[in-house]
């Protein structure tokens, strides 16, 4: 099979890094150019040095548009509109974007959840991943939305590392204030609440429900650990039966019987997912890794499925257990 000429554009930071460590193994990509203003003329192993030997290109703020498939676009959050203006691709080139720019699905771009939009996605030529928490919370409560069961306000907690924050240094990433603390940013304002209900909305016609979502920073590097609760008439088992039904077909998301940690996610591109009924409560637990699922890994899972590959391709990565 003749590989898929494939760009990553903004490939310096935490999720451009992340890309390049997958393509670089994925066995039906060949990266033909990693671009970067910032970082141009330097060889991608300076930048990041874990792929010394993996990769032997160097940043360029060159993109030849007539010899790439697809790219992946890692710029900051509203500079991709820019940059597609002023680099406008062929209509048959498939265009990944990792910014929220997109994610109202304006421009044709269609939203890149594959556990909801899988069908959309296979034949897409401009797809908008989603946000890290956004994939966290979506995933946690799409089955309990589809059915119905969400009639009042969400309670929602997330949990995220300090990779979630971008490699620019600000003064909540930087380590003497992560490690050993906590702290509540963006308290029921969190801008990926956007796209969720966009994608509950599209799910079930009828969702209004609020979602009071309270997100912390970790101290710790990478990882996203979701608690979503809601009053639940059924049981505990008939719960369960409905989410596995719901994620049968998915090749990453799991629903587990026993109890869950963040660590079976990190490093690898799987939502694992955790019921259980308390009281009157329906309690959900979800953990991704938010470099992965969260970013990176599923815009790969997204260009998978926009080229009819096997959707795991590239990302039968494995979890660290310590």
């Amino acid at each position: 099979m003749t590989k898929i000429r494939t760009a990553v554009i903004g490939a310096a930071g935490y999720t451009g890094g992340e890309l390049l460590r997958i393509l670089v193994h994925h066995p039906h990509c060949e990266l033909v150019c990693v671009h970067s203003n910032s970082q141009k003329g330097k060889k991608v192993s300076d930048v990041h040095p874990d792929l010394i030997g993996d990769c032997e290109l160097i940043f360029t703020d060159h993109v030849p548009k007539e010899e790439i498939d697809a790219i992946f676009i890692g710029l900051p959050h509203g500079e991709t509109k820019g940059f597609l203006e002023s680099h406008p691709f062929p209509a048959d080139t498939v265009i990944i974007d990792l910014s929220t720019d997109f994610r109202d699905e304006s421009n044709g771009f269609i939203y890149g959840l594959p556990e909801v939009n899988a069908t959309k996605i296979k034949t897409a030529k401009r797809i908008a991943n989603p946000g890290c928490f956004a994939t966290g919370i979506q995933l946690a409560l799409a089955p309990a939305i589809a059915k119905g069961w969400v009639k009042d306000a969400v309670h929602i907690s997330g949990i995220t590392g300090s990779t979630g924050a971008g490699k620019k240094l600000a003064e909540t990433s930087h380590f003497s204030y992560r490690t050993g603390n906590m702290s509540v940013y963006k308290l029921f304002t969190h801008q990926h609440l956007k796209e969720i209900k966009q994608t509950f909305r599209q799910i079930n016609n009828d969702f209004n429900s609020d979602l009071l979502f309270v997100p912390y920073r970790g101290n710790f590097s990478r990882g996203i650990w979701v608690t979503a609760y809601f009053p639940f008439e059924g049981t505990q088992a008939e719960a369960v039966e409905v989410y596995k039904n719901f994620y049968k077909n998915a090749a990453f998301t799991h629903v587990s019987d026993q109890d869950i940690d963040m660590k079976q996610a990190v490093n690898t591109n799987k939502c694992i997912l955790n019921l259980q009924k308390e009281g009157n409560q329906l309690v959900i637990y979800s953990a991704i890794d938010n470099l992965i699922k969260g970013a990176s890994g599923q815009a790969v899972q997204n260009f998978n499925l926009a080229f009819g590959l096997d959707e795991k391709s590239g990302l039968n990565l494995k979890s660290i257990a310590f």
